[in-house]
């Protein structure tokens, strides 16, 4: 982004979503009044006014809104050719934006992103851990590692690991309250919800050869932290749905035990998602192969 007209477009996606001059300035590292001049120069330029200012608030113009579609895909293209020459090379090098969830980035993503930056030195990888939910392409990331399900059409991916879903229990909790033997006894039980995205709270859909159950379901704790929900479980304050990579090794010690074995929540299996493109950077393709081996049963 050395060119002045691709400076510009940088600076206007980033007071388009920080919607703030000064916020602006403090990403970019410029002075506000400089913010302020740049942006007054792009409007002089144009002829347009491409934001409505108040002492509080900042929002985009019509104009502004058309110059925003077109400046995010403008610098899309021009990424998009710069790692397209880099990848050419063959050689790992450059950045390298990677996001992932909370807790997986933090515990299994954070390791291997290690052992990958002594393999690849000329790399710099950035990663980002979020919860929410991202567009990998608006928000310049190369590749995203969630659970579940293509979040965007728009994007290719490659399965890392099978992740099977259960429900389960500690001992203790159903030592006090009994098991349930139908998934409508659920809804009698205290049951531990985890707040993901925008996923209908309180319901879950549990399958059964080809049949497929929806259950309401409640209970005082919930929370939209994994490792929260699973400690509380193991406290025996009630039933979880949780995935085999969190709960494996507490079922294999007897620590929680499976609730209704023979009705299964959909998977969450693990992929990693990535723009699509055909001819992948060095950097994107090898960090890709990496992981998918780091993930392979030994």
């Amino acid at each position: 982004m050395k060119t002045d007209s691709a400076s510009e477009l940088q600076f206007f996606v980033v007071l388009a979503k920080k919607a703030s001059l000064s916020a602006t300035a403090r990403e970019l590292d410029i002075t506000p009044p400089a913010a302020t001049k740049r942006l007054a120069q792009m409007e002089q330029r144009l002829g347009v006014r491409l934001v409505n200012r108040t002492t509080r608030t900042l929002s985009l113009t019509n104009e502004g809104e058309l110059y925003l579609v077109h400046a995010t895909q403008i610098l899309a293209s021009i990424r998009e050719m710069e790692e397209q020459l880099a990848g050419s090379r063959g050689s790992p090098k450059g950045l390298l934006r990677i996001n992932a969830t909370l807790g997986f980035g933090r515990t299994a993503i954070a390791p291997i992103i290690s052992t990958f930056a002594q393999h690849y030195p000329e790399v710099e990888v950035q990663l980002q851990l979020t919860d929410r939910p991202i567009n990998l392409v608006e928000e310049a990331f190369d590749l995203g590692i969630r659970f579940g399900e293509l979040p965007d059409t728009r994007l290719t991916a490659r399965k890392i690991m099978s992740n099977a879903r259960f429900l389960c229990a500690s001992p203790a909790y159903l030592k006090k309250m009994g098991e349930p033997r139908t998934p409508q006894e659920l809804s009698t039980h205290r049951c531990i919800l985890h707040r993901q995205n925008d996923d209908a709270h309180g319901v879950w859909r549990l399958q059964k050869g080809r049949r497929t159950e929806s259950v309401k379901v409640g209970g005082t704790l919930s929370s939209n932290d994994g490792d929260v929900v699973l400690k509380w479980a193991l406290d025996g304050h009630g039933i979880l749905m949780r995935s085999e990579w969190d709960v494996a090794k507490y079922l294999d010690s007897g620590r929680l035990r499976p609730v209704l074995p023979d009705y299964k929540p959909a998977p969450a299996d693990l992929f990693v998602f990535y723009p699509s493109r055909r001819n992948l950077p060095a950097k994107v393709r090898t960090f890709i192969d990496f992981l998918i081996a780091e993930f392979k049963p030994a």
